[in-house]
């Protein structure tokens, strides 16, 4: 089985980085840096079914089913993330955590199996570690303490894949 694991740590509150990655419209401000997935009907509450929309490409519909399966605001968020129709279900972990002056952001992707998940982990490992080292700073940046777009913010909602 193989596993993401990425720790970073960010001079910012828990308030702020838990708003910067559960805001559904502050997330695709972060993972732009990956194919900038916006998540459709996505709420911090166990049972919350949501999808995560980006532009589709070959072998990939574009679409990532997930349901929110533990909550603890602002420390833990855990889904189910599914990137194929009837294809594998593997977890999603957001752990957050005190540290020094700031945050101490866990990512953790599990429950990878076989050949594909092994290679299916390296890709995402790479794309995720691009996120969150070059994309949510970036955001966090953009925002004022409570982790709402600041005045001079260019945060912005960012159009639907679909969409030109």
């Amino acid at each position: 089985m193989s596993d993401i694991r990425i720790v970073r740590d960010y001079p910012d509150s828990l308030t702020k980085v838990w708003r910067a990655v559960t805001e559904p419209d502050l997330v695709p401000q972060w993972t732009v840096t990956g194919r900038g997935a916006r998540p459709v009907g996505f709420a911090p509450r166990v049972g919350a079914r949501f999808q995560f929309v980006a532009k589709p490409v070959p072998g990939w519909r574009g679409i990532v089913d997930c349901e929110v399966l533990e909550v603890d605001e602002p420390h833990l968020l855990r889904y189910s993330w599914q990137g194929e129709e009837n294809g594998q279900r593997t977890y999603v972990t957001y752990r957050r955590e005190p540290h020094l002056s700031g945050t101490r952001f866990t990512y953790e992707h599990t429950g990878f199996t076989g050949l594909g998940g092994v290679i299916m982990a390296k890709l995402l490992g790479s794309v995720r570690r691009k996120m969150l080292t070059v994309g949510l700073p970036v955001l966090l940046a953009d925002l004022d303490e409570d982790g709402a777009p600041g005045a001079s913010s260019a945060v912005r909602p960012q159009p639907r894949p679909d969409e030109p």
